[in-house]
């Protein structure tokens, strides 16, 4: 079995910075794609970003190109989402999710593609 354990959340303002990180371990550190997710209150889970295990590719929704910087630290297992010009708009539960096999790219953008999900963090940006 993997664990995922997401940290960095808080309460912030508009304009201001955080940094997500995500630890995994178990099954989940031989991960073949990691990702970023977030669930507003009263919305459907949705992506944010993704990254390639190997070869180091990466994925980001058109609501946070730009803003947003997904990377991942190989020996440390674990997994960052930088998060840049924040607004009220990114108030999520951010999750960290893997998956151990391989996918192709239109699956990277899809929940039910992931196998392993972390508990979630919350971010608070008021305005």
């Amino acid at each position: 079995q993997g664990q995922l354990v997401e940290s960095g959340g808080g309460l912030v303002q508009a304009g201001a910075s955080l940094r997500l990180s995500c630890a995994a371990s178990g099954r989940t550190a031989s991960n073949y794609v990691m990702a970023w997710f977030r669930q507003a209150p009263g919305k459907e889970r949705e992506f944010v970003a993704a990254i390639r295990w190997r070869g180091y590719s990466t994925y980001y929704a058109d609501s946070v190109k730009g803003r947003f910087t997904i990377s991942r630290d190989n020996a440390k297992n674990t997994l960052y989402l930088q998060m840049n010009s924040l607004t009220a708009k990114d108030t999520a539960v951010y999750y960290c999710a893997a998956i151990t096999t391989t996918a192709v790219r239109s699956e990277v953008f899809q929940t039910g593609t992931y196998d392993y999900w972390g508990q979630g963090t919350q971010v608070t940006v008021s305005s």
